[in-house]
């Protein structure tokens, strides 16, 4: 590999956006029939690295070159003809599309010159899948698939245009664990094989060690490190990654668990389709106790979640919080019963991005006799003196408590919900997605939090995409199919590999 050939080389490429510099004189060589991973943390520039090659983006300076060809046109159209293909972390796919419409879409195989070919268009897919090994029915609807074969869709697409340098943004995000071990099985063959290159911008460094032959380490913008991955491990890549030493401990749980806080049975809920999304689901959670929901997105987790916190009415079942009755319930009302709220969408239902920092800190407190004359007029002194002590309890990083919550990044963006939903001191904290788009440090932090006020004698209900927190995180974990719950596990009964079977349909389990 040290002497492979250079297929891609970047120069001192500097991107700027109007607020920030993304990319800062970044010089990087990617060598032909290699699997490199970039690395770093949210915001530290990866992905706005990979659109320049990808010709989504244009540098203010430097120079890129693929195949040694110098680029001179940014647009992917060009980057197509060079033999590079992108996979998006958010999949651009036509849903009432069939595979095969999906795979050849703009470059359609057509019957006298006028007429779409679908035949033609099957066996096309059919020849690729047979190349490639990834397993895909051409005549499938793209809205009726799993989104683990939505990707390899995806991926046909790119490599029926011709790619051989083929960038992958968080691929595994959205997989079960047999899938991502599918995929990687699928990219070392195509790197074998047919000595492609492949780019993977990820955040999961256990994955970077299993598939990586280099490692690229980014950093507010800046390239910090190229190391061959068999030289390193995550330890020294996170360390790399936040510029410090990153410990993340065993996080050490008391056994408090206590009376049941949160009661569920029998619960169906609705979509904005009118859609059964949740189908007589039944749970509970215990104080002192986290009990954690992996599913793969989609499969009624929201629905789930907005129910509980008064954001959905539900069709029928029952809802018991804290020993009462949620049905009909406000939210307000609910979390004054004892509910916290942290939404898997900050910066929809999390935060107010127009409103103050210290506004969004007081926000469900901003009537409070403390904060307010009459529930009108607010005191602006005692409100900013709250908020500074949060504000530097929970290690938000901005430059006052008074400029806008839209201007943070996504990490003290959530560590802003957090310190107002854990300032309720309620006894049920609803968590959904908590370290989503955050980086590693922050993650440390919320993680940390998370299990401090378990030990304190929370019942919290965790959802989240990411295995790894779930398990890192919880106490019981229970799993989620089509709003069902298919099987329930105390932390240490199952492993990861296995509880992917259950995500995906427990009834296809061979017992």
């Amino acid at each position: 590999m040290d002497n492979a050939e250079s297929i891609v080389k970047f120069e001192h490429i500097s991107v700027q956006f109007p607020s920030v510099l993304a990319n800062d004189d970044v010089s990087l060589e990617i060598k032909k029939g290699e699997v490199f991973a970039l690395v770093g943390e949210n915001g530290a520039g990866k992905s706005t690295l990979m659109k320049v090659l990808y010709g989504m983006n244009e540098p203010v300076a430097g120079k890129v070159y693929i195949k040694g060809e110098l680029i001179t046109k940014y647009n992917p159209s060009e980057a197509i003809r060079l033999g590079v293909g992108m996979v998006h972390q958010h999949f651009m796919l036509v849903p009432s599309f069939t595979v095969a419409e999906n795979i050849v879409m703009c470059k359609e195989p057509m019957k006298n010159g006028i007429f779409f070919d679908e035949k033609g268009a099957c066996e096309i897919v059919e020849n690729l899948v047979r190349e490639y090994g990834l397993k895909v029915s051409p005549k499938d609807r793209i809205d009726r698939i799993s989104v683990g074969l939505q990707q390899r869709v995806e991926i046909l697409k790119t490599l029926y245009r011709g790619a051989d340098i083929l960038i992958l943004d968080e691929p595994t995000a959205v997989l079960t664990p047999q899938e991502t071990d599918e995929l990687f099985d699928v990219i070392r063959r195509i790197v074998r094989e047919k000595q492609m290159t492949v780019i993977i911008i990820t955040h999961k460094l256990y994955e970077v060690m299993a598939i990586s032959d280099r490692v690229g380490v980014m950093r507010r913008g800046k390239l910090v490190g190229v190391e061959q991955t068999k030289n390193v491990n995550e330890r020294i890549l996170a360390s790399m990654m936040v510029g410090r030493e990153v410990l993340l401990p065993k996080l050490e749980r008391k056994k408090t668990s206590g009376e049941e806080l949160i009661n569920i049975k029998s619960l169906t809920v609705l979509d904005n389709r009118s859609l059964e999304a949740v189908k007589n689901l039944s749970l509970s959670v215990h104080a002192g106790e986290i009990v954690g929901i992996a599913g793969i997105e989609g499969n009624g987790q929201s629905e789930l979640v907005e129910a509980i916190t008064g954001l959905r009415q539900y069709k029928s079942g029952s809802i018991t919080i804290c020993g009462k009755d949620i049905k009909g319930m406000t939210p307000g009302k609910i979390r004054d019963i004892g509910v916290s709220h942290i939404p898997e969408d900050r910066m929809t239902t999390g935060v107010s991005l127009s409103a103050s920092i210290e506004d969004n800190l007081i926000s469900g407190k901003h009537k409070a006799e403390e904060f307010a004359v009459k529930g009108i007029h607010m005191k602006r002194k005692p409100i900013r003196e709250y908020a500074k002590r949060l504000f530097e309890e929970f290690d938000i990083r901005s430059s006052s408590v008074e400029i806008s919550a839209g201007s943070l990044s996504g990490g003290n963006m959530q560590k802003v919900v957090l310190a107002r939903e854990i300032s309720f001191e309620n006894p049920v904290i609803i968590i959904s997605q908590p370290t989503r788009g955050v980086d590693i440090g922050a993650m440390e932090f919320i993680h940390k939090l998370i299990i401090d006020e378990r030990n304190k004698g929370c019942a919290i209900l965790l959802v989240s995409a990411d295995l790894d927190e779930l398990f890192a995180l919880s106490d019981r974990i229970v799993t989620i199919y089509e709003g069902r719950i298919t099987g329930e596990f105390v932390n240490g009964e199952i492993d990861k590999s296995d509880i992917g079977y259950y995500m995906t349909n427990a009834s296809k389990i061979d017992e």
